[in-house]
């Protein structure tokens, strides 16, 4: 029980390491893409059903426009160039398997946990 004095620290820490695997190039983020957004956004969220951090891009998924601004904006946030940052899987989809080469899992759920928090 509290008493005077006491100091009530709440926090919320998203967990969504399950987003996050890694393979032998580095880091593989799963992410779900909503494109045509009134604004880009990542992270804008996490899907625990889907296991997937949300990505918002402004392009629309057409011809690939969504997949690059998907990359572009990964790079961006992440700090990282964008030949870095490919779509491994669901190239076609909202769900998609993307590789950040060169980062460590850890450390990218760290950066992305602190995003999401900051919301």
């Amino acid at each position: 029980m509290l008493k005077p004095g006491d100091i009530l620290c709440t926090f919320s820490m998203t967990d969504i390491s399950p987003a996050v695997s890694w393979n032998e190039d580095g880091a593989v983020l799963t992410i779900e893409v909503s494109a045509g957004a009134k604004r880009a956004v990542f992270p804008s969220g996490y899907n625990e059903w889907r296991k997937a951090v949300g990505c918002s891009v402004r392009a629309p998924a057409q011809e690939g426009k969504a997949n690059r601004e998907v990359i572009a904006i990964i790079a961006e946030t992440l700090g990282t160039p964008r030949r870095k940052v490919r779509i491994l899987a669901g190239e076609t989809s909202s769900l998609k398997r993307v590789l950040i080469e060169g980062s460590d899992p850890g450390a990218l759920v760290s950066q992305l946990t602190h995003a999401l928090d900051r919301e």
